[in-house]
């Protein structure tokens, strides 16, 4: 795939996602920016979920690992080829990539099963804020107020979608709720299976969503010190992801639980909020 056919490739992939939605209003350079960056977080992703066994995915990202050194240290970019020319336009920075290929890692290395709090803090920085770290550089975000948007909607962000995918993680043998919130609700398996269908399930929930509460709103403070025209993009993603987080509760984790997501003329109707005015 040639690099000016990367976008369109790109935008075919993420499109109908809330992701395509919030990046379709940025001017075309950003957007194309940030299709780039999606493909390559997608790669990792696929890789951790689905590139074989521990051994074998490992053994590849350490490849992207490699070729994400040659990129920033003078050697042939390889995997990274599509982003080298991104990365010195926005000032793209190594450890963020590198943050994003350790969380790639954690879920590699196997299956993620009730990690300690701290742990799981850990693992939402490097899949998400890490991301959000790379994203406000191509939206114009420097500074202080970069790093606290990306640390503080990169978890409210990453929370909202293991509430979500608890199903889809546990078919997988994983699970990302705390075992803290597990002890306090009372379930004592870390069997992913076992939790889904344990009866205290929304009680160990419900940490997970005051703590996303609680980043949405920490990112909504500092994302009104910064000028609109930058943060039309997170906005959205965060209206986005608030309203899922509502949904979710709203809807409970009884089972069978439907997946939640948003329809079309909602999003468009977020699109046209939050995105366009």
């Amino acid at each position: 795939m040639s690099q000016l056919d990367a976008p369109v490739v790109v935008a075919n992939r993420a499109k109908g996602s809330s992701f395509y939605a919030a990046m379709r209003i940025l001017p075309r350079e950003q957007r194309e920016a940030m299709y780039a960056i999606y493909d390559v977080c997608r790669a990792v992703d696929d890789i951790a979920d689905e590139g074989g066994t521990s051994e074998q995915r490992l053994a590849e990202l350490a490849l992207w690992r490699k070729d994400l050194d040659a990129l920033y240290y003078g050697g042939p970019p390889g995997r990274f080829a599509s982003i080298a020319s991104l990365v010195r336009r926005f000032d793209l920075k190594h450890v963020d990539f590198a943050a994003l290929l350790d969380g790639m890692t954690m879920d590699a290395q196997g299956n993620i099963r009730a990690p300690d709090l701290a742990t799981l803090d850990l693992y939402c920085d490097r899949v998400a804020s890490a991301v959000g770290r790379l994203s406000n550089q191509i939206f114009g975000i420097r500074g202080n107020d970069s790093l606290l948007l990306s640390h503080h909607l990169g978890r409210a962000l990453q929370l909202t979608n293991i509430l979500r995918d608890l199903d889809e993680d546990a078919d997988l043998g994983r699970l990302y709720l705390p075992r803290e919130a597990l002890a306090e609700a009372g379930i004592v398996s870390l069997d992913p299976a076992e939790v889904m269908a344990h009866p205290a399930l929304a009680r160990a929930c419900q940490p997970l969503i005051a703590r996303a509460r609680a980043h949405f709103r920490e990112a909504a403070i500092v994302w009104r010190r910064i000028p609109r025209s930058k943060t039309r993009a997170p906005r959205l993603m965060g209206a986005v992801y608030g309203l899922l987080l509502d949904r979710l509760e709203a809807r409970g984790f009884r089972a069978p639980r439907d997946r939640v997501k948003l329809d079309r003329l909602t999003l468009m109707g977020l699109l046209i909020r939050h995105g366009l005015f």
